[in-house]
C-alpha cells in the first residue's frame, strides 16, 4: 500500500491499493474513491469490539475498502480542521490516542478500548476515562486539530502537557494526571485544574489546538435561536427593536 497526506490544516489522506489490499476506516471519513473500489460496513472483531468503540466515540460499523480488478485508491478525512498522521505499527508495539482520534488503518491493524489505569486520570483527564489502543501490524492514520508537536522522551525523562492537547503516545510511555498547585493559579492561571504528565522513554504527540477549544472561540459568532415566540415580519422587528 502506497500512501499521500495531501494539504496543510484540512487534510485529506489517499490510500493506493493494489488488487486483494484491504483498509478500513470510521464510517463517515471517506472523502472519495476509485470505481473500483469495494465498500462494506462491518462490525470488526464481532459485537463485543464493536460495543468498545461505542464508548471510544467510534461507530459499531467500520467500512471496509478492497481494491477489485487492479490498483484503485480511497481518501479519508477528519471532521475538524487539523492534522493527520501515519503511525506504523509492528513488533508487538501499542500506540495509545485519544478518543475519536482513529481514521482509517491497514487491515493488520486491530483497535481496541483502552482504559485509563490511574483514578485521578479517570475522574480528572478531561478527555473520558476511554483511550484507543492501536495494535497488530501495518500502517494507522490519526487525526486531530490544530497542528502537531512530536517529542521523543528518553527514559527518566517527562513532560507537562495541558491534558486536551495530548493526541496520543506510544506504549512504552508512562501517564498520570496530577493538580495543579496554588489556589491563585488555580482560579486565575487559567490552565484548567489538572495537567498531563508523559513520561519516557518513548513518542508523544502533542495538540496545538483542541476540539473543545475551538468550539468555544467559535460560540460568539455563531447565530443564537430566537426564543421570543414571535414569527412573522413583525416579530422579527420587535425582537431587534428590543434587542432579543
Amino acid at each position: 500500500m502506497k500512501y499521500e497526506i495531501i494539504g496543510d490544516n484540512l487534510q485529506i489522506v489517499r490510500l493506493e491499493l493494489g488488487e486483494g489490499e484491504k483498509v478500513y476506516g470510521e464510517a463517515g471519513s471517506m472523502v472519495y474513491m476509485s470505481s473500483n473500489m469495494k465498500m462494506e460496513a462491518k462490525a470488526r472483531g464481532g459485537v463485543l469490539k464493536s460495543i468498545g468503540r461505542k464508548f471510544m466515540g467510534e461507530t459499531f460499523f467500520m467500512t471496509e475498502f478492497s481494491s477489485m480488478h487492479g490498483n484503485g485508491f480511497v481518501g479519508f478525512a477528519g471532521n475538524a480542521p487539523g492534522k493527520i498522521k501515519d503511525i506504523k505499527i509492528e513488533n508487538g508495539k501499542e500506540f495509545i490516542v485519544q478518543k475519536d482520534a482513529f481514521l482509517c488503518a491497514e487491515d493488520g491493524v486491530d483497535l481496541s478500548v483502552a482504559f485509563q489505569k490511574r483514578l485521578g486520570s479517570i475522574f480528572f483527564g478531561g478527555e473520558g476515562f476511554i483511550l484507543e489502543k492501536i495494535s497488530g501490524n501495518g500502517l494507522a492514520f490519526i487525526h486531530a486539530c490544530g497542528d502537531f508537536a512530536e517529542m521523543e522522551l528518553k527514559e527518566g525523562e517527562s513532560i507537562k502537557v495541558d491534558t486536551g492537547s495530548v493526541v496520543g503516545w506510544e506504549g512504552s510511555v508512562g501517564y498520570s494526571i496530577e493538580r495543579v498547585k496554588g489556589i491563585k493559579t488555580i482560579f486565575f492561571g487559567g490552565e484548567g485544574l489538572f495537567l498531563t504528565t508523559l513520561e519516557g522513554p518513548g513518542k508523544i504527540i502533542i495538540q496545538s489546538m483542541t476540539l473543545h477549544n475551538l468550539a468555544s472561540a467559535l460560540a460568539p459568532f455563531l447565530p443564537r435561536q430566537q426564543t421570543s415566540g414571535r414569527s412573522g415580519v413583525l416579530g422579527t422587528f420587535l425582537d431587534e427593536t428590543l434587542g432579543k
